[in-house]
């Protein structure tokens, strides 16, 4: 269940594009064809998929304060969290590398479209922000990390996606002149971000139990006794 909900989480309310802006420059540029779009999200996703449990890995066991106690007690009052910059776009450039060679070698058409866009993965601001927001999230498990950036790269596809779809169809639209291009680019964008914002409570219905009001207890009144009622009887006649 934890894995469901932080991958539903991360594609829907944390959504890289939508939730926190990252990555625009390459959701600008490689969303004027569905094609293009399609085959720069499958190498985000791949890249977020492989770099953040990578990441995960050096964070836990090198970088944070302590992960060197494996390697002896000498070594356990070790702090290098400030190599967390280096060491993280080291492990992005790596495996960009790898999806750079692997796409020129299997689709050169798709390495062609893309461009200088498909080595510019590698300071994405959206890939990078997956493995600090993993670090600053202090996610427990390395399933954990892995399910997290599947479903960062899987937001950042289906918004990619969408602008592209949309883009394509809106070029035969009567757009005003000063809106036509990026104009009405940022404002769909928009739009699509405050759509995104409503499955902000889609995990959160059922977190605060339900607040229950007391109830008074209800005194039950007393009944009258037969003496007394006698008496309000005669004080009444003898007031008329």
């Amino acid at each position: 269940m934890e894995h469901l909900e932080l991958f539903f989480k991360s594609i829907f309310i944390d959504n890289m594009v939508f939730a926190t802006f990252l990555g625009m420059c390459s959701y600008l540029a490689v969303s004027k064809k569905v094609s293009t779009a399609v085959g720069l999200g499958a190498a985000v996703i791949f890249v977020l998929a492989v770099t953040v449990p990578l990441n995960w890995l050096l964070d836990q066991y090198i970088l944070r304060d302590g992960a060197l106690a494996w390697l002896g007690p000498e070594y356990a009052d070790y702090d290098l969290s400030f190599l967390s910059f280096i060491l993280f776009i080291a492990t992005i450039a790596t495996m960009v590398q790898l999806v750079e060679i692997v796409v020129e070698k299997f689709s050169p058409s798709l390495y062609n479209s893309l461009g200088i866009f498909l080595p510019l993965i590698a300071v994405n601001c959206a890939i990078l922000g997956g493995s600090l927001f993993m670090q600053s999230r202090d996610i427990q498990t390395l399933g954990l990390a892995t399910t997290y950036g599947i479903g960062s790269g899987i937001g950042w596809f289906l918004a990619i996606l969408a602008i592209a779809a949309i883009r394509e169809k809106i070029r035969y639209s009567n757009v005003p002149a000063p809106l036509r291009g990026l104009g009405i680019t940022f404002i769909i964008t928009g739009l699509m971000a405050i759509g995104f914002m409503s499955f902000g409570g889609m995990l959160t219905g059922g977190d605060e139990e339900e607040e229950t009001t007391p109830v008074a207890e209800v005194t039950p009144v007393k009944e009258m006794t037969q003496e007394a009622s006698d008496e309000l009887v005669l004080t009444t006649n003898e007031k008329e």
